[in-house]
């Protein structure tokens, strides 16, 4: 039988340390990490640094291609690599509650290590604390990530009327297939979860005039576009036949009732590119396994007033303007 978490395994003594020594520190092991200092030392490896943090919770916690711990460290990397920093070291702080099996822990730390193995960075810092039993969901994570942008920094301050929006490969197949998971739908669905510093290290290689970068987790791709939309003052317009959306994602999507623009990816990433090197970050996306399925979806217009910031180009050649979400229509997936 799995041994279970308890409120001593968050109390600092004997059960603290067994829970470090034998379920976290071998799988992530690292120089840094087995020194279980209050915080790491790092080298500084020049150029800027970047840093981050973020905090996960997903029903269900193990889901087709990924779970909690993978997620987490797949976040924080990606949120790095949005602003073209090569991740250099992660924290992570869990909260259990009372109750959690250790065998659905181990899975966590399992998925971590290999996030961070696809991801070529360290966990290098972290912390536990145990709630009782009913004051917590079986295991929330924490993270924090810093990294170093080597090169030129990306922002939407860069962004210009006529550039190309690009996307690295369908939408939407994350928060399916959790949504799918929590309802018992039937269907061939794998989250997108994955690290995304390669592709975006190969993008930065390439010396396209590359000017932003988002990944379109909480609220999808359309509220990615409708926020750099607003920061700019610019318009941009999505070209819905462009857009990638598997069959069994608009499947699902339909029973449910939602839109797959609107609908989380963790394993995407939206490309804000000069229109002169549209072509060529399509062409080194494609080349690669992860981005074979990358696609132009859209421009970035000037915007005259009184226009929508977003619009759709529909199938049938009109134009929707498209507005963020006011409720919490996908709670629990990131």
């Amino acid at each position: 039988m799995s041994r279970r978490i308890v409120l001593a395994h968050g109390g600092g003594g004997r059960l603290t340390r067994e829970l470090v020594r034998e379920l976290f520190l071998p799988p992530l092991a690292n120089p840094q990490l087995a020194e279980l200092a209050d915080a790491a030392v790092l080298p500084w490896p020049g150029g800027k640094l970047a840093f981050t943090t973020d905090a996960f919770v997903v029903d269900p916690p193990v889901f087709p291609g990924g779970d909690l711990g993978y997620l987490a460290v797949c976040g924080t990397v990606n949120d790095l690599a949005m602003v073209g920093a090569r991740p250099l070291a992660l924290s992570w702080a869990l909260i259990l509650e009372e109750g959690l099996e250790e065998e659905l822990l181990a899975t966590f730390v399992a998925g971590a290590q290999r996030a961070c193995w696809e991801a070529q960075v360290a966990i290098v810092a972290g912390d536990t604390k145990v709630v009782p039993r009913g004051k917590g969901d079986r295991c929330f994570i924490t993270t924090a990530g810093v990294g170093v942008v080597e090169g030129r920094e990306l922002a939407d301050r860069e962004v210009r009327p006529g550039d190309a929006v690009l996307v690295s490969g369908p939408v939407g197949e994350h928060g399916a297939t959790v949504l799918a998971a929590r309802h018992g739908l039937a269907g061939d669905l794998r989250s997108d979860v994955a690290p995304l510093w390669p592709q975006v290290a190969a993008l930065l290689g390439s010396g396209v005039a590359l000017r932003a970068l988002h990944d379109p987790t909480r609220g999808g791709v359309a509220t990615v576009c409708y926020e750099v939309a607003e920061r700019t003052g610019l318009r941009v317009e999505l070209w819905e036949e462009a857009i990638p959306v598997r069959p069994a994602v608009r499947a699902v999507m339909d029973v449910l009732g939602l839109d797959p623009l609107y609908v989380a990816c963790e394993g995407r990433f939206l490309a804000f590119v000069a229109e002169e090197d549209a072509a060529r970050a399509l062409e080194v996306l494609q080349g690669l396994a992860e981005g074979g399925e990358a696609k132009r979806i859209g421009t970035v217009q000037q915007r005259a007033p009184g226009q929508a910031p977003l619009v759709l180009r529909t199938a049938f050649g009109t134009m929707r303007p498209l507005d963020l979400l006011s409720g919490a229509e996908l709670p629990r997936i990131c």
